[in-house]
């Protein structure tokens, strides 16, 4: 890994952890897999302080452009799927 998580200098120092936990689980997914309902419950507290869409995605997009990795594909997988895991192996963008 040769990048840095996306986050807002206004954030606290919980949520960044936050942030950066979330983050990490979508490599997981990508690289492994991750429980869904872990996923799930990282996303939703991501939201509490990320609120706004248009946020989420300008956050989304630069992950995606540093890593390559999709959170937004993650998230709507694990959203959709009733699988115990979640992993994008051999699943294109």
């Amino acid at each position: 890994m040769n990048y840095q998580y996306p986050f807002d200098e206004t954030w606290t120092k919980e949520e960044i952890i936050d942030a950066v936990h979330f983050f990490s689980l979508v490599e997981q997914a990508y690289e492994q897999h991750v429980k869904r309902e872990e996923l799930l419950s990282t996303y939703n507290r991501f939201k509490e302080f990320v609120p706004s869409k248009s946020e989420e995605k300008t956050l989304f997009n630069e992950f995606e452009t540093a890593s390559g990795y999709s959170s937004y594909h993650v998230v709507k997988k694990a959203k959709e799927s009733s699988e115990f895991n979640v992993t994008m192996k051999g699943n294109p963008q």
